[in-house]
């Protein structure tokens, strides 16, 4: 526990339905097909144990999606509930998720911010983590792209 009483736990696909309704009215989370719950599932059998959530009691308060690829992390989609905002639980997450992220070796954590998001920007700014410069992200849908052996 901690100074507001609420729980970190991992984040099970028992716990899709609500997560979702919390993401849904959460400014700054984009979700897309990737957040169907067969994907999530997927994601959280992949990264066992490092997807948060705090809970108080029955009540899911914040959410953070976090998973690594070997060599850097990511995180996603924290949430908190409005009205348990600016009570550390954001940050109680995030730390509980590099600590976690330590302990299985990754060094890196990257986490990517809508540019529509001030308030997201702020609160990263704010934890301390920085801004990339020097660089660009690009995207590709896996499914648009044919096998390579048809390319041949």
């Amino acid at each position: 526990m901690n100074r507001f009483n609420f729980e970190i736990r991992p984040f099970t696909i028992a716990d899709y339905d609500v997560v979702l309704k919390l993401w849904k009215k959460s400014d700054g989370v984009a979700l897309s097909a990737a957040d169907e719950r067969e994907a999530i599932a997927l994601y959280l059998d992949r990264n066992p144990g490092l997807s948060l959530l705090a809970t108080q009691g029955e009540s899911i308060l914040g959410t953070l999606l976090c998973g690594h690829d070997g060599r850097r992390a990511y995180l996603h989609h924290l949430a908190v509930e409005e009205s348990s905002r600016r009570l550390g639980i954001g940050r109680a997450l995030v730390m509980r998720a590099l600590g976690n992220l330590s302990k299985a070796g990754i060094d890196k954590c990257h986490v990517l911010v809508l540019d529509t998001n001030e308030i997201g920007a702020t609160f990263w700014k704010e934890l301390g983590w920085e801004p990339r410069t020097g660089l660009q992200l690009y995207s590709q849908f896996c499914r648009d792209v044919a096998p390579l052996d048809q390319m041949i």
